[in-house]
């Protein structure tokens, strides 16, 4: 305990406040842990929701700086530990890993922390919790910004075409299994724009984990409608 009154004071030294706490979500038998940042003095001008995949948790976002940034930016920034994961392994996950979680779930979070309307960050495993979110409650969410989330094809071309939110598409550049499904059926958003993200890059912000031999990176590209539809016919080549 006495750590985090260190980091806590070091981060309201530099214009941040951190803290940490659970929300109790129906369903799950235990608390969610959660982190938090936001500025310390000033108006917050958005909240964002930062989700993660099966093999990282809120910590991530803490120890590659999202959360100082997002605040000093002057957002209200939430980490949560996805259940089962985490500081979250107690609570039990309202949906086998793989098949889409009730949208009631985010959705409860939102409202127990006062988030809407959200930025909601979903890579990986998170997709199973923030699609059926996405899809059922726009009016909740300020923006979307999926990173090769799972469970995109549980979907069709004209549910996500019925989707006006504003989405950023991240894409990484050696991604070839997932990222281009996710890449595929997202394109269907009916508003969004696609960067690509290279590995190297998503490597050092915690996206994925580390690879070796992994090309360092130059930049970002904007994905165009014509790269989009490359992928789908790869795709459509390759079954």
């Amino acid at each position: 305990m006495g750590a985090f009154f260190v980091l806590f004071f070091l981060f309201r030294m530099s214009g941040v406040k951190m803290t940490e706490g659970s929300v109790q979500v129906e369903g799950c038998k235990a608390p969610l842990f959660y982190r938090q940042s936001e500025p310390a003095t000033g108006e917050v001008k958005m909240s964002v929701l930062l989700l993660h995949g099966i093999r990282f948790s809120s910590e991530n976002w803490l120890n590659i700086g999202t959360l100082e940034t997002l605040a000093k930016a002057g957002c209200r920034a939430v980490a949560i530990d996805l259940p089962g994961l985490g500081r979250s392994k107690s609570a039990e996950a309202p949906a086998p890993v793989g098949e889409l979680a009730p949208a009631g779930f985010l959705k409860e979070v939102c409202e127990q922390l006062s988030l809407s309307p959200v930025v909601v960050i979903s890579p990986s495993l998170s997709g199973m919790y923030s699609l059926p979110f996405l899809f059922q409650h726009q009016a909740l969410i300020r923006a979307y910004v999926p990173v090769a989330p799972i469970c995109t094809d549980k979907f069709t071309a004209e549910q996500y075409q019925s989707v006006k939110v504003p989405s950023l598409i991240v894409y990484g550049d050696q991604d070839t299994q997932l990222g281009e499904v996710s890449l595929s059926n997202l394109s269907n958003l009916a508003n969004h724009s696609v960067v690509l993200h290279l590995y190297k890059r998503m490597e050092r912000h915690g996206l994925v984990p580390r690879k070796e031999g992994a090309k360092l990176p130059t930049h970002a590209q904007t994905f165009t409608p014509t790269h989009i539809q490359g992928i789908k016919q790869n795709q459509t080549r390759n079954k």
